[in-house]
């Protein structure tokens, strides 16, 4: 267990650092791991959406399509919190850029 917590962490922590950069498929990577729990990382489809969404505004068409299949499994709050997130994480960096 305590292997399985430290590999999520570092896949989160080195892929944040990654995507703060803008780096699309550290974003996708992210996505893939929300969505499917992989990596120990806890499914979160809002998290999972998010990155997704990030992704698919940098032109990554598979990010396109698993953040259409995803969205399928969710509500329209959680979707909207899921945008509102991509929002305030774009807000961020940009913000740390400048």
């Amino acid at each position: 267990m305590g292997q399985s917590l430290t590999s999520a962490n570092f896949l989160i922590e080195s892929r944040l650092v990654q995507a703060a950069r803008g780096n699309v498929r550290a974003c996708f990577e992210l996505g893939m791991a929300y969505s499917s729990g992989s990596e120990g990382v806890d499914v979160d489809l809002i998290e999972a959406h998010k990155w997704f969404n990030l992704a698919a505004m940098q032109g990554n068409t598979r990010a396109q399509e698993c953040r259409a299949e995803i969205a399928e499994d969710m509500t329209a709050r959680e979707v909207a919190e899921a945008q509102k997130a991509a929002r305030a994480w774009l807000q961020l960096t940009t913000r740390l850029a400048a």
